[in-house]
């Protein structure tokens, strides 16, 4: 979801520019989330979280912040991605909760 939508519910796989990416897999009926950072992003993360197993109808969430510098004059950008995903259906108010699993890998960024 995004909020220039009006966070409306949609379903894709791509990789934005500078993005980061998650990789599925699913493996003894359970979905293994790896949240991959952007080689682009600062700072530089050399410790990571490992991946997470979720069991069916468990969720989590997943922050990670980065800086980049701009293309044009330098300007410096900033980003905070939040990962809400659950493993098969959960109810439609799932991401409005506190998560049972959270992952956080905000850091400072100035």
């Amino acid at each position: 979801m995004a909020e220039a939508d009006g966070f409306a519910p949609r379903e894709s796989l791509s990789s934005p520019t500078y993005g980061s990416e998650v990789r599925l897999r699913l493996a003894d009926g359970r979905l293994r989330v790896e949240l991959l950072a952007s080689a682009w992003g600062m700072p530089r993360r050399h410790r990571r979280p490992p991946a997470v197993r979720l069991a069916e109808g468990e969720w989590l969430r997943w922050q990670i912040n980065y800086r980049f510098v701009g293309m044009s004059g330098g300007a410096w950008l900033y980003r905070l991605d939040t990962l809400n995903l659950a493993h098969g259906a959960v109810p439609p108010d799932t991401f409005l909760g506190e998560p049972p699993r959270f992952i956080d890998e905000r850091a400072q960024i100035w």
